[in-house]
């Protein structure tokens, strides 16, 4: 062998020149390591490796100090607005306390002056004419009733709050299409009067939805819900082999919601609200009739016992 690296010598002094396997095994270390651990062998204890790195470590201590203000700035200042976004909302909370109680009053009175004046109309009209009256009020839902009939219970299911944002997380929520099928089907079945969580329905109510919360005719309410409707004993079975029953049943298999169906005796469904009249005609009798004055106030029932559906016409 000559004293060169990597080349053998053959008879007759000729030379050959390792192929690239045979030298990849001679040598499997690429050049360029042997040479930085050359360098760094050679480089004095304590010296930096050049001002590249230094430059790095520098700048990291820079970013990681401007991180730092800037997050304790940022929580300084949400600590600081933190009494005064308490006081707004308290304030909030009280103003929406104080309009309930105040909505809640004007309620009250106002059911007081509906009572006096039926009984002053009632005085005034005389015995089969106010008794006439009473009927067609009772059928439109303009009056109070009383009487047996079924309740229909709804309710969201038990939903797992998040560990973190403390919102649920659980299954589907009761939707208002369904209270708008309930209350449709026990039209269906013979109901004379129906009321969602005390809102008494009309032949012109709707049933929506804002967001999350549901409305009858604009007044919102929340569950668990109960659909009360007063009609004939039939009543209850028709309406549990109803398709709103069925696909109630099958939706609180699914998702958990609650769903139940019960009769109940003595039921008192309270009077809608008057609707505003907005145009009226004469009569056409020469004298006024109490249902010609029940026909120009808009459609809707002409008396009890007459099936309507609610919802179904705002759709």
């Amino acid at each position: 062998m000559s004293g060169r690296s990597g080349e053998e010598r053959g008879p007759a002094g000729r030379v050959y020149a390792p192929d690239f396997l045979t030298e990849l095994f001679r040598n499997p270390l690429d050049p360029g390591y042997s040479d930085a651990a050359a360098a760094a062998r050679r480089r004095p204890p304590g010296r930096a490796p050049g001002w590249r790195g230094a430059s790095a470590r520098v700048v990291s201590l820079v970013v990681t100090v401007a991180l730092g203000f800037l997050f304790a700035v940022a929580y300084r200042q949400t600590a600081a607005a933190e009494p005064e976004r308490g006081k707004t909302r308290a304030g909030l909370v009280q103003q929406i306390r104080e309009r309930a109680g105040e909505t809640d009053r004007l309620s009250d009175r106002a059911d007081q002056l509906r009572e006096e004046v039926s009984r002053q109309r009632a005085a005034a009209l005389g015995g089969s004419q106010a008794a006439r009256l009473r009927d067609l009020e009772a059928g439109t839902g303009l009056g109070r009733v009383h009487g047996d009939g079924v309740v229909v219970r709804l309710a969201d299911p038990v939903q797992d709050k998040d560990a973190v944002t403390g919102v649920g997380a659980g299954p589907a929520q009761v939707l208002y299409t369904d209270l708008q099928r309930v209350a449709n089907d026990l039209w269906g079945a013979g109901a004379e009067a129906v009321a969602i969580n005390g809102q008494r329905l009309t032949a012109t109510s709707t049933i929506r939805s804002a967001g999350e919360a549901i409305l009858v005719d604009f007044r919102p309410v929340t569950g668990p819900y109960e659909v009360s409707a007063i009609g004939p004993d039939s009543m209850a079975r028709r309406f549990r082999d109803s398709r709103a029953a069925l696909l109630m049943r099958e939706v609180a298999e699914t998702t958990g919601v609650s769903f139940g169906v019960r009769e109940a005796e003595d039921l008192t469904l309270p009077a809608a609200p008057e609707p505003q009249l907005r145009y009226a005609k004469p009569s056409v009798s020469p004298s006024p009739s109490v249902s010609g004055a029940g026909r120009s106030a808009g459609p809707g029932p002409s008396g009890p016992g007459v099936s309507s559906s609610p919802s179904g016409g705002g759709r």
